[in-house]
């Protein structure tokens, strides 16, 4: 099956993980984040509010925490729900009230909400986070409404504490943030935010000075606030990824930027990389850093290994996700990893190659430009810094490799037999001394694309086929070198030639 064939096969079949992941999701509980960019936003008050919004509908739903914070609109919308009676554990003298997972599973209501998920348990409850008690509830089957500020998610964490100078101690990790069915905004301008913290409204007086003095200050709320739009966006790109994947659904979807780096073991892959940082930072996109392994990857030196593992770590240094796919078709294997990934732009470089090697050997470059369609090509030169020493020695290691196995040498006689096809139908129509050329056309084709020891061969061959079948006595294995050299101009054309490509090779 051809290549270009093969990769439009696996684009057109659901993908198996994206399937697991929905039958998985559809055996468990659903869970619901309202997320804020910091406390006081409304977030408990807008889950209040869609929960009866489902109890109108007839869904079966429970309160098992709620906080309050002594706010007497939220008391109001929390008295007109079942409250499931908390859990009362004794700590260094104190009685503390934790939500009763027990008495919620024996409940087994279709919806629960469970405020402030990033809460630590009582010493004594049966998992010492709040979110496990979430997980429990969600594998039972049951669906949660739940409440989260973007200061409490794992993975922002130094970020919150380098731009706010306080470090949250309660986190959250990113895998029950990723695993949300939905995740609703609960966004507030920080004026409006500052109005209602003045207002008494969050903290009580005392603490919203502090807090406004800290914390709530205008520039913190605005970097919080972005911080929360951007992670929900992530999420919901995921959620896009696992659809398109699920139903076969080709990309790519413009419903946000995604870019993709095409890198190799060649020294600019590295400025490459940082060019296509600058244009994901610009998009504000995701980026993927892709090398594809091929045999040339895997016969090459050390050294190029060694760069190219060092352009990747790069890459994710720089926050780029970085991927190895083995293959042989490269513009297959990029594109169809873009399409799954819904890419939207690919990133290649360009090097300085001559315009005839490019039609002899074809351009990565020009095919990608040319398949890639509905995903846009930005194709950025690259400087050519390789040392001439390393030039020559890959351009001698390549030469080996390709004429290492059966392969180079049966194309030869292959040639060496097509030609001698061709000069028999053309021997009635022509002079004997113009059949040569077909052989010799053969010799020269051999020597650019596999190098000396093939074009040897076919020399060989096409000098023996010459004399025997073209030159009396005709059909006898004598060599009539005397009346026409025909192996010379093969032996010195196919010296030239082999030697120019070493050249040619250097110069890439």
């Amino acid at each position: 099956m051809p290549a270009q064939g093969r990769h439009a096969d696996f684009d057109s079949r659901p993908s198996p993980d994206a399937l697991l992941e929905e039958v998985t999701r559809e055996q468990r509980g659903r869970l619901k984040v309202f997320l804020g960019a910091a406390p006081g936003v409304g977030k408990t008050y807008e889950m209040l509010q869609a929960a009866h919004a489902r109890r109108s509908e007839g869904v079966d739903v429970v309160v098992g925490v709620v906080e309050t914070h002594g706010r007497a609109e939220t008391e109001v919308l929390v008295a007109g729900l079942e409250v499931v009676t908390r859990r009362e554990l004794a700590h260094r003298g104190q009685t503390l009230d934790e939500m009763d997972l027990d008495a919620v599973l024996a409940r087994a209501p279709a919806l629960v909400l469970v405020d402030e998920l990033a809460h630590t348990n009582a010493p004594g409850s049966r998992h010492s986070k709040r979110y496990l008690d979430v997980e429990e509830l969600l594998a039972a089957g049951i669906d949660v409404y739940t409440t989260l500020n973007i200061q409490h998610v794992e993975s922002l964490n130094d970020v919150v504490a380098q731009i706010t100078h306080v470090r949250v101690r309660e986190t959250v990790p990113d895998r029950v943030l990723d695993a949300a069915d939905d995740i609703e905004i609960v966004d507030l301008s920080p004026e409006d935010l500052i109005r209602r913290l003045r207002e008494g409204k969050v903290y009580v007086p005392e603490q919203a000075e502090r807090a406004l003095q800290h914390f709530f200050a205008p520039g913190n709320l605005t970097a919080l606030r972005e911080l929360a739009l951007r992670r929900t966006a992530e999420r919901v790109d995921e959620q896009l990824l696992t659809h398109m994947r699920a139903h076969a659904i080709r990309g790519p979807w413009s419903a946000g930027e995604r870019v993709l780096v095409c890198v190799s073991d060649h020294p600019s892959s590295t400025a490459l990389v940082r060019h296509a940082k600058r244009v994901a930072d610009r998009l504000h996109a995701p980026w993927i850093a892709l090398a594809i392994e091929t045999e040339a990857t895997r016969r090459a030196s050390s050294a190029a290994r060694d760069r190219l593992t060092e352009t990747l770590a790069a890459a994710q240094r720089l926050g780029a996700q970085p991927v190895t796919l083995p293959g042989r078709d490269i513009v297959g294997e990029i594109l169809s990893y873009a399409r799954v990934n819904n890419v939207t732009q690919i990133i290649v470089g360009k090097s300085k190659r001559a315009r005839w090697f490019e039609v002899l050997y074809g351009s990565v470059v020009h095919d990608l430009i040319r398949r890639a369609t509905g995903i846009g090509v930005q194709v950025v030169p690259t400087a050519e810094d390789s040392a001439p020493d390393e030039a020559v020695g890959r351009a001698v290691a390549r030469l080996r490799a390709e004429a290492s196995g059966p392969a180079p040498f049966v194309v030869a006689g292959a040639a060496v037999g097509a030609a001698l096809a061709a000069g028999l139908l053309l021997a009635p129509l022509v002079r004997v001394e113009s059949i040569d050329l077909v052989f010799l056309t053969a010799v020269i084709t051999v020597a650019i694309r596999y190098g000396l020891y093939p074009s040897l061969l076919a020399c060989i061959g096409s000098s023996l086929a010459y004399n025997f079948f073209f030159l009396p006595p005709y059909y006898t294995p004598t060599l009539q070198m005397n009346r026409r050299p025909g192996c010379l101009p093969c032996v010195l054309l196919t010296l030239f030639f082999s030697n120019s490509r070493v050249v040619r090779l250097h110069r890439r």
